[in-house]
């Protein structure tokens, strides 16, 4: 599979993902609302064999301490996982950067 089409592939994933965490911060005051997330890996090779919607887990067990609500979203948790995820997002967003750069430079190199 051709690297830009597989980086856009696991963009998509990562974008929703953040969706998903977005979520779950929202409703970290709501009671009985579970922690959603996505396993990223099985997403992406079920996106390289097929196409398919992405399946978002709801978490029922959390480690340590549930709340009293029922509310199984940990704050702490949510943000180190979105810091995490904008990191690998952007991270392949300058994978797609130097390709498209090195494609630019083929192509002027080219003209001369």
């Amino acid at each position: 599979m051709e690297i830009i089409g597989l980086v856009e592939k696991a963009l998509n994933i990562r974008s929703h993902y953040h969706k998903v965490l977005a979520g779950n911060i929202a409703n970290v005051d709501t009671p009985n609302y579970k922690e959603k997330d996505i396993n990223f890996n099985k997403e992406l090779e079920s996106r390289i064999h097929r196409a398919q919607d992405i399946k978002v887990i709801e978490k029922i067990e959390q480690e340590g301490m549930g709340s009293i609500d029922g509310n199984t979203v940990n704050m702490e948790n949510q943000i180190v996982k979105v810091t995490e995820n904008s990191l690998f997002f952007n991270s392949l967003v300058h994978v797609v950067s130097k390709k498209l750069s090195a494609m630019r430079y083929a192509i002027n190199e080219g003209r001369r």
